[in-house]
């Protein structure tokens, strides 16, 4: 049960769903503590975990090994580790011989194949649990798709003020660019209005990506942001929005926070992802699925209103559920 546990939670920063978590499972009563997966969140620290992390591996260990001089103290009933790219083993050696009853709960929104670091710790977890179908049949873990935070539904009450048919926010990846270029031509074609938000998280990686690759050559280095938006700013965003697209990478099949954004804001859904259409919550009337090859819009998607989602799949999509399901029992909803 999550009222009245002592939880710790480690997370890699990703927008501030780290601060959301950790609010959402005060509000359910729990004590949380948490700690920033990654002892460094610049550009060459994120960069070496990723891809030859034993070269930064004094820094981990002193980073870690500083944490448990924090908490040797404490108690702790559940860990919470989301994503996993450089939490070391003796540390959650540490964890179980210090906290002898401690439930070990694992959660990755990343593919392996992304993030081979986070395989290397899985049997200390009791519990594990990944967004990516394919992983969790290959690996052997619970499928437990994101989830979307309250703010998305308190947007879903209110009708759209009309300023945007469509947004996309996203950080720049991939064809990210080139296809939301051809949506705002399918926009300014039709007389729909578009809103676009590209952001990333290092100039150095941006100008790289700038000589290197070929679709970040085609970007306009005038539209792009290395400041994100504050999650308010998103918010306002939706508010004024009929439909959001979605690109999703072409490198993962498991569906992005911002489809559960979207759908928990009651705001219709243009995606790149054909796997939404296993879902359960899948329905032509707000997803509308894009080929990233042949990308073409049908224009009747906007004629109709959003239908709600059924109640108890709504609440499944909601954070308190993705918690719920994580830390007390796991819905059939997702099998």
């Amino acid at each position: 049960m999550i009222a009245g546990s002592n939880i710790l939670v480690f997370s890699v920063k990703f927008f501030n769903y780290e601060k959301l978590i950790k609010e959402e499972l005060i509000s359910m009563g729990a004590n949380v503590d948490l700690f920033d997966e990654r002892p460094s969140n610049s550009f060459y620290s994120k960069a070496v975990i990723r891809m030859k992390k034993d070269f930064y591996k004094k820094t981990i260990n002193r980073y870690f090994n500083a944490i448990i001089d924090k908490i040797k103290d404490n108690q702790y009933d559940y860990f919470l580790l989301i994503k996993g790219e450089s939490t070391p083993s003796f540390f959650l050696n540490f964890l179980k011989k210090n906290n002898p009853n401690i439930k070990l709960i694992y959660y990755t929104y990343d593919s392996f194949k992304n993030n081979p670091n986070g395989l290397e710790n899985l049997v200390y977890f009791d519990k594990k649990f990944t967004f990516d179908k394919n992983d969790s049949k290959k690996y052997d873990l619970s499928f437990r798709p994101l989830f979307f935070a309250s703010d998305y539904s308190k947007i879903g009450a209110q009708k759209s003020s009309g300023q945007y048919d469509i947004s996309f926010i996203g950080t720049a990846h991939s064809d990210r660019y080139s296809l939301s270029q051809i949506v705002s031509k399918w926009c300014d074609n039709n007389k729909l209005k578009m809103f676009n938000f590209y952001y990333s998280p290092s100039k150095i990686l941006f100008a790289l990506k700038k000589m290197t690759d070929k679709e970040f050559m085609k970007f306009d280095k005038d539209k792009i942001s290395f400041k994100s938006l504050s999650h308010n700013e998103i918010i306002e965003i939706y508010k004024n929005s009929k439909a959001i697209l979605d690109i999703n990478h072409p490198g993962q099949d498991g569906l992005t926070m911002r489809t559960f954004e979207t759908l928990g804001s009651a705001r219709k859904l243009l995606t790149t992802n054909p796997n939404i259409t296993s879902y359960p919550f899948y329905n032509t009337n707000n997803i509308y699925i894009i080929n990233r090859d042949n990308p073409k819009i049908d224009q009747d998607f906007f004629s109709t209103e959003f239908k709600p989602i059924e109640e108890k799949m709504y609440y499944s999509m909601s954070l308190r559920g993705w918690l719920e399901e994580l830390f007390e029992k796991e819905s059939t909803i997702w099998s």
